[in-house]
């Protein structure tokens, strides 16, 4: 049995798209922002009360790297995973935990411009300082994607790891767009396209973020 607890553009969006592109079967249990992630069932998932919370069998997990090690472990080894012998198995893991790294500066931009109602709350500074990390690894994805020369993030073809970054950046267009990254732009394009992408979407309406875009100039 596999049970993924997931709120609408979130960290668990990865997870949703992952196990669709897996083609497993699982159960989806949806949450809102209304403070039922802090249930004490709920905290019993996931100690800080934050998706994903992913069941599988008699184990919960509730980090998106180790959630998509275990899935392409058991599912996919050496098609969207790369087992341990694989040439690619380091470049694998680098790329897969670096959406974690992108994702920390999404989350501090969407705590400025989303989570903090009152002006006041708000800082410019980290607004503007957070944009630039953004920047620095949107590059650093577009400098990967030209080297790998597979049209994915490594040479072998589609994995995890387009999983992954594909929906940080999703998630990072909200805040800086891909206008001066071309090759990323392609890549995030087709990321788009896929099947299993759209099915991880919300339903208007039902997301994180209530405009599609936040410029941290808008504060200033």
């Amino acid at each position: 049995m596999i049970r993924l607890h997931h709120s609408p553009q979130t960290r668990s969006m990865r997870t949703l798209w992952l196990l669709t592109e897996l083609g497993v079967e699982f159960d989806l249990v949806t949450y809102s922002f209304d403070g039922s992630l802090q249930s004490e069932a709920y905290l019993q998932k996931s100690p800080i009360g934050r998706v994903p919370a992913l069941e599988i069998g008699d184990a919960v997990m509730f980090e998106t790297g180790a959630i998509a090690e275990v899935l392409c472990e058991r599912f996919s080894p050496d098609d969207l995973g790369r087992s341990p012998d694989h040439p690619e198995r380091i470049d694998w893991l680098t790329w897969l935990h670096f959406a974690e790294t992108l994702s920390v500066h999404v989350a501090a931009l969407t705590q400025q411009h989303v989570m903090l109602f009152k002006d006041e709350m708000r800082s410019p500074v980290i607004m503007k300082l957070e944009t630039k990390r953004l920047a620095k690894c949107y590059g650093a994805v577009q400098d990967q994607l030209a080297l790998s020369g597979s049209g994915f993030v490594l040479p072998g073809g589609f994995t995890a790891c387009d999983v992954g970054l594909g929906q940080a950046i999703y998630m990072g267009r909200h805040f800086l767009t891909l206008e001066s990254y071309p090759g990323l732009a392609d890549w995030y394009a087709r990321m788009e396209a896929r099947p299993a992408f759209q099915a991880s979407l919300p339903e208007p309406g039902k997301g994180l973020y209530a405009k599609p875009f936040y410029d941290w100039q808008d504060w200033q």
